[in-house]
């Protein structure tokens, strides 16, 4: 089964205080603002069609509110709220423009306790990528030079009960496994596309929790130009430069300044839906996470375990 979702859409994080994460989000890692509206505020990355990817609204703790997932068509997205009435899984409807420039979208209530979003369209951007004789790029890239918004790592505790909706509803195949003695899963990483991942869930003893919202970058040498500018703009780094044995991406984690971790990633191998699930014990899973440090460091411990 291929799967009806087209990618990964929109992420919109809660931060503590929203002047200071815009001077995050489009200064330093240079995202294009788009709007503030409504007490949120929007942007994109340069080589996004759609009017936007990242929506931050202030609050009073971190974390995320909802990501949102693109479909084929409205018709996938009716076919999907069939299946799970179907099948008993929780479900709402968010109305259209709740989001400037964005239809009706589906709400799933997953298991992990984390809110996703479903939806066919978009409002295209003033300033996407151009499509006549295309240069690279339309305005220079500023920042860190992110090409997209990419994936997000969610924390949880019924991970395969969201993985079973997201594999036997949409499509999804699971790409990477981390899996305990007992091969019991602590780690899921699944795929909608031929990328590594569009989503990972990290089992841990909460409800929806983010681990982190990961941004792609388009070369390793990128990753050393943003931790440059991490390091000149006093950007508190978790971990990295590095590199993940799991995906085997090219990672920096950091974070903004209300606490919400960030990534910034490139890399990682081309997946297809008929390749064997890649399978990590815990003893190495060190490896997995860090391939060069080969070990868990101190902001993962607990989280897996």
């Amino acid at each position: 089964m291929l799967s009806p979702v087209l990618r990964p859409g929109f992420i919109q994080l809660r931060v503590l205080d929203i002047d200071e994460a815009i001077v995050h989000y489009r200064d330093h890692m240079g995202l294009d603002f788009v709007s503030r509206d409504d007490g949120r505020v929007y942007f994109k990355a340069y080589d996004e069609f759609d009017r936007h990817s990242v929506v931050l609204r202030e609050a009073d703790n971190v974390g995320v509110d909802v990501m949102g997932f693109k479909m084929a068509s409205q018709e996938a997205v009716e076919e999907l709220r069939r299946n799970f009435d179907e099948r008993g899984v929780a479900h709402e409807t968010v109305e259209p423009e709740e989001q400037p420039g964005v239809g009706e979208r589906l709400r799933v209530h997953m298991p992990t306790g984390h809110l996703f979003d479903f939806y066919a369209t978009m409002a295209l951007s003033d300033n996407g990528p151009m499509t006549d004789n295309p240069e690279l790029w339309r305005d220079e890239p500023k920042g860190m030079r992110i090409i997209r918004f990419d994936h997000c790592a969610l924390l949880g505790d019924e991970i395969e009960a969201a993985a079973e909706i997201l594999i036997e509803c949409l499509g999804f195949s699971v790409t990477e496994r981390v899996v305990d003695p007992a091969g019991g899963n602590i780690a899921i990483f699944l795929s909608c596309s031929n990328k590594a991942h569009d989503v990972a869930f990290l089992k841990a003893p909460v409800k929806g929790k983010l681990h982190h919202a990961s941004f792609l970058l388009e070369s390793w040498a990128d990753i050393g130009h943003a931790a440059d500018l991490m390091a000149r703009r006093n950007i508190k780094i978790d971990i990295g430069p590095t590199r993940h044995g799991i995906t085997r991406g090219q990672t920096i984690y950091f974070f903004d300044p209300s606490g919400n971790r960030n990534e910034t990633f490139s890399g990682g191998y081309h997946f297809y839906p008929d390749n064997p699930t890649r399978v990590w014990t815990t003893d190495k899973f060190g490896k997995g996470l860090f391939y060069y440090e080969q070990e868990v460091v101190e902001s993962f411990v607990g989280v897996y375990t």
